[in-house]
């Protein structure tokens, strides 16, 4: 009886949210509820003078790429980013203009780089969650077939069953923090976006 409760829990563990199919087909591995966006868009977060002369400069630019860099990093309060680019854009307003758009330049590749790695690495873990899960069901499928056979191995029985209550437990664990890392690529576009503001609005 204590196997059959243990099958059926296991078996209502994977079928939970985070182990169903995706929402959108493109995209099977993805498991979180926003909509997957691959890359963002500079229109969306710049409203700027166009980059496209830019190119890879700021990464010429020793000061642009260390300031780049402070500002991208999460422990960097946002608002101590903002007070930075307020101080490094100066100068005459072609000046400003030039490093406002080195800046913008840097802060969009590096942080959309950044979120790109992050949602790279939650499909990749939803592929070993399903790898995982269809473990517990050859598990679950080997158990009961040494349940319905004449003269039980009870022995392998409850080492099947300690088994899967194991590995039910670990993937129950491991469903649980999907939701909070799924909240990790929308603050890397929120920061992008409050700082490309911040940019932008340094020129005015």
């Amino acid at each position: 009886m204590r196997h059959r409760r243990l099958v059926i829990a296991a078996v209502l563990a994977l079928a939970a949210p985070g182990a169903a199919l995706a929402a959108d087909p493109r995209y099977p591995d993805w498991p979180c509820a926003q909509i997957k966006v691959p890359e963002i868009s500079i229109a969306a977060v710049w409203a700027g003078p166009p980059i496209d002369d830019v190119g890879s400069a700021w990464e010429d630019d020793p000061a642009i790429r260390n300031l780049v860099a402070q500002l991208a990093a999460r422990r960097t309060p946002l608002a101590d980013a903002e007070k930075k680019i307020s101080e490094v854009v100066t100068g005459s307003a072609a000046e400003r203009q030039q490093k406002a758009k080195l800046i913008f330049a840097g802060l969009f590749k590096t942080l959309n780089q950044e979120r790109g790695e992050v949602m790279n690495g939650i499909e990749r873990f939803t592929r070993k969650q399903k790898e995982f899960a269809d473990q517990i069901r050859a598990t679950i499928f080997e158990l009961r077939e040494l349940q319905d056979k004449p003269g039980q191995d009870q022995a392998k029985i409850d080492e099947l069953g300690s088994r899967i209550e194991w590995q039910t437990r670990i993937f129950e664990e491991r469903q649980k923090t999907i939701g909070y890392v799924c909240e990790v690529p929308v603050l890397i576009e929120q920061r992008l976006f409050a700082l490309a503001r911040a940019t932008a609005q340094s020129l005015e």
